[in-house]
């Protein structure tokens, strides 16, 4: 079981990379090697009982996430059918 300070500690690793890089909870959870489930539970209900300002930092980010994740697959199914097709 994860201590209190070690589970603070994680979520704002979590929301300080994923802000830094702007990237998505996928590519965090890869990195921190914990699931996605985690990540996002981690960083949308209980960052901001450990640090809110934090909080509302990285819920832009992932607010920018939910708006591009269309692209993002478009661009990924695209990439598999040119990669089959070769």
């Amino acid at each position: 079981m994860v201590s209190n300070n070690r589970f603070e500690e994680r979520c704002e690793n979590l929301a300080k990379y994923i802000i830094e890089n702007e990237t998505t909870v996928r590519d965090a959870a890869k990195i921190f090697g914990i699931s996605k489930s985690t990540v996002h539970k981690d960083i949308t209900e209980k960052l901001s009982k450990v640090n809110h300002s934090l909080y509302l930092e990285v819920e832009k980010i992932l607010q920018k996430n939910k708006l591009e994740r269309h692209l993002r697959g478009g661009e990924a199914t695209k990439q598999k059918y040119l990669k089959l097709n070769n």
